[in-house]
């Protein structure tokens, strides 16, 4: 929300500075998040006068001035705009000053053998607007030498102030003034409440129909005629630039006028161009319009359209229609100030990815007592600017009574202040700051439990906490008092639960093998949900299309950050993130990773770079799951994942075949084309709630201490069968004799004339004495037997 000091105070009678204004506004919650003056940008520019315009002796197409800037001398400049002549009065920017809107900074330099020293500028180089056709003109009587941006008028502070979403009265000038006035910056003037009450002289020649459950509750029109839609004034349009937006002609620059200053959007459709009446209905097959943004839309059924007889002319409370656009030729204009459901505003917005400044506001609640006010006021300044007189409103509603224009009474105990906010303030001091912000309707019989009704700008206001948060944010959060915690004697217990201590250790591990945490967000889109099977939770209010399931997985998050760094550079790409995944039980945490790009770079030791594969996801996997816990040696490995890893370069580490810990390897050749995943790829994902809890249960970590004795190594080399898995073959080798043998692992594979030769490692740890040979030898035999069941063969 962007505003200035001057509009500020049309509606705040206010000595306070610009600096002093922020520092309040942030304190009571509305964060600036800019405070600028264009005036300090334009400082060395001023008004100047060319006394001459001779033609460039080696340039067609240019001329050298001599200017008068104020300064006591003449100054030359090389010009090399179609309308510089003698006698005209522009803005000059001397030598070192900077040009916004070309991104230099002037210095004095010869331009085809002609010295120049500063320059005559146009609209577009000081960002004054888009014309760069010729050097700004200024009227005759602007003075030489003044500073531009005071004779422009353009020394006025600007705002930019974050509102949260639930402040829909702060998304107008008005509702800000309101605020500064209730936390004692200045008196509110008011002036939004005092309009003019326009006589009709005409019944309202367009009919206007609001269909049950089309998203609209009250819809008024009022149509002025005989007007003339030319440019605004140059107060509007500097007030519309100010803040950013494009004047276009004073009929829509007085519509966005409104939206800026109450927070009221309207809007304003020719007469002419309407087929028949006005009617506000659910989309329909057929419909289809293009947009005021030049966009061409198809209304569904869930939207809120306004139409006609034609069809479709635009989305109610989010964007109108080109086919009944205002031009300079409109001469009737039918003027609209309506109120549209929240949820059906919103949802049309997100449907079809329309962000405008009416969708921003009705979104959030637009004060339902302002329709009277706000087309009596906008109907005025239209006959002001535009000439013209007014029909009588025709009012259409969809079962609306008196009770839609109030918000029912919310219940508030005084002594809440101090149980939530922490201050002690006095009762009759809470009632009047409450009044300060507009909650005048109050019932105050029991002293204990007061009965306040929120003013029709504040739908956010629900219950106590929102009553309680109002009067400390506006006291101010300074005055809540340090108090520090009780802590009972001695060492503190721990408070971290197992699921805490797990995931730590986790993140600890992860970036300690070279791992870089991401966060992504935890809804994702239907067609990358419906990729993992579809999203079991569905957001109610999503902030767009592409953000409305709770995610299924973390591999969608990841492959986009993944793709997004590969995209600027990065040769390898190592993140993992742990969050939550969303299926129909419940929320579980997980830990996932995601592993592209380069392996090893290539260089002339190793040749070609390398690429990540499966084997390399199962080695991270089975490092986070000894971190995190889990029982590594007695996991098996059973192949392929699922349907979104590849079918046969992927799988699962299980404790028996149900009790799923990860699953990793290669995407699905489709996933990794419908999410455009990068090529290779390999993620894994590790369900932490899965991992079984510990038989010990103690706090204390047990004391350390190593063997005695040195273990014994003793390698074994097996012709083994081509359809049993290795890790089948470690498993018996180390049940062949579990308290002697501590571990094995497989160090070599090659294929003979024979077969498959597997040769494993096993670790022998004596306990109270050293092996004899003897012993070994049998260790051994059990070792060899073991394999055999398995139908391998010690390899001769």
């Amino acid at each position: 929300m962007k505003f200035t000091l001057s509009w500020l105070k049309e509606h705040l009678e206010t000595d306070a500075s610009a600096e002093e204004i922020a520092d309040k506004l942030t304190n009571v919650g509305l964060e600036v998040e800019d405070l600028s003056n264009p005036a300090e940008a334009l400082a060395p520019f001023r008004v100047a006068k060319v006394l001459t315009a001779e033609k460039h002796p080696q340039a067609d197409k240019l001329q050298v001035l001599t200017v008068d800037a104020g300064t006591g001398e003449t100054i030359q400049v090389v010009c090399g705009a179609p309308n510089a002549r003698a006698g005209m009065l522009g803005v000059f920017g001397p030598p070192g000053a900077y040009i916004p809107g070309s991104d230099l900074t002037l210095k004095i330099a010869a331009i085809r053998g002609v010295e120049s020293h500063g320059m005559m500028c146009s609209s577009r180089e000081l960002e004054l607007g888009n014309d760069h056709s010729g050097i700004i003109e200024l009227p005759d009587d602007a003075p030489i030498g003044v500073p531009f941006a005071d004779y422009a008028a353009l020394n006025d502070p600007l705002f930019d102030v974050f509102v949260t979403p639930n402040r829909p009265d702060c998304f107008g000038v008005a509702g800000i003034a309101r605020d500064l006035a209730a936390a004692g910056i200045g008196q509110q003037t008011h002036k939004a409440d005092r309009y003019e009450v326009i006589e009709g002289s005409f019944p309202c020649p367009v009919p206007i129909r609001i269909e049950e459950g089309s998203g609209c509750w009250v819809f008024w029109g009022r149509v002025i005629r005989g007007v003339r839609n030319g440019p605004s004034p140059e107060w509007l349009q500097q007030r519309l630039k100010a803040v950013g937006l494009r004047p276009i002609s004073a009929l829509v620059d007085i519509t966005n006028f409104f939206t800026i200053d109450r927070a009221r959007p309207l809007h304003v459709y020719d007469v002419a161009k309407l087929k028949g009446g006005i009617v506000v209905r659910r989309g329909e097959k057929g419909d289809r319009f293009l947009a005021l943004n030049d966009k061409e839309y198809e209304p569904t059924r869930g939207d809120c359209v306004i139409a006609d007889d034609s069809g479709a002319i635009g989305f109610g409370g989010v964007i109108g229609g080109d086919s009944t656009g205002v031009d300079e030729n409109t001469t009737d204009v039918l003027l609209e100030c309506a109120w549209f459901e929240p949820e059906a505003v919103a949802a049309t917005g997100r449907r079809h990815a329309i962000n405008s400044d009416a969708r921003a506001r009705f979104e959030r609640g637009v004060d339902r007592n302002t329709l009277s006010t706000a087309i009596e006021s906008a109907a005025a300044m239209i006959i002001e600017l535009c000439g013209g007189e007014a029909s009588e409103p025709r009012i259409a509603t969809d079962h609306v009574d008196e009770s839609f224009f109030t918000l029912p009474m919310k219940p508030y105990r005084p002594s809440r202040l101090k149980g939530l906010a922490g201050m002690d303030l006095e009762p009759e001091a809470q009632r009047a700051t409450l009044v300060r912000l507009g909650f005048v309707d109050m019932d105050l019989s029991d002293p204990e439990r007061w009965q306040v009704r929120p003013p029709s700008w504040r739908p956010d206001i629900d219950g106590e906490a929102d009553l309680v948060e109002e009067i400390a944010r506006i006291t101010g959060y300074e005055h809540v008092p340090a108090i520090p915690l009780d802590r009972p004697a001695g060492v503190a217990k721990a408070t971290a639960t197992r699921s805490q201590l797990v995931e730590r250790r986790a993140r600890r591990t992860a970036a300690a093998r070279g791992f870089d945490e991401a966060v992504t967000w935890s809804f994702i889109s239907d067609s990358e949900a419906a990729v993992f099977g579809g999203g079991d939770w569905r957001l109610a209010n999503p902030i767009s299309e592409d953000m409305k399931v709770m995610r299924p997985s973390l591999i969608p998050g990841l492959i986009a950050a993944a793709r997004r760094n590969l995209d600027r550079g990065a040769t390898t790409v190592r993140l993992f993130e742990i969050g939550r995944r969303y299926l129909a039980n419940a929320e579980h945490p997980t830990l996932a990773f995601i592993l592209a790009g380069d392996r090893r770079s290539r260089s002339w030791q190793s040749g070609k770079a390398q690429s990540f594969d499966a084997f390399d996801a199962k080695a991270e996997v089975l490092a986070l799951l000894e971190a995190a816990g889990a029982p590594v040696g007695n996991l098996q490995v059973f192949p392929d994942a699922g349907a979104t890893w590849h079918p046969g370069r992927s799988a699962t580490l299980r404790l028996g075949p149900k009790t799923i810990l990860a699953a990793f390897g290669e995407l699905h050749p489709g996933l990794q084309k419908s999410l455009d995943a990068p090529a290779g790829a390999v993620a894994a994902e590790i369900y932490l709630d899965a991992i079984p809890t510990g038989r010990w249960a103690g706090r204390a970590r047990p004391a350390y201490s190593p063997p005695a004795l040195q273990p014994v190594m003793r390698d074994f080399a097996f012709m083994v069968p081509g359809d049993v898995p290795a890790e089948n073959v470690l498993r018996a080798i180390r049940g062949a004799d579990k308290a002697a043998i501590t571990n094995a692992r497989l160090f070599d594979r090659f294929e003979t004339s024979e077969g498959l030769s597997l040769a494993f490692e096993v670790t022998l740890q004596p306990a109270e004495k050293s092996f004899t040979e003897e012993q070994i030898g049998e260790i051994s035999k059990r070792i060899v037997a073991a394999a055999e069941t398995l139908g391998c063969r010690l390899r001769s």
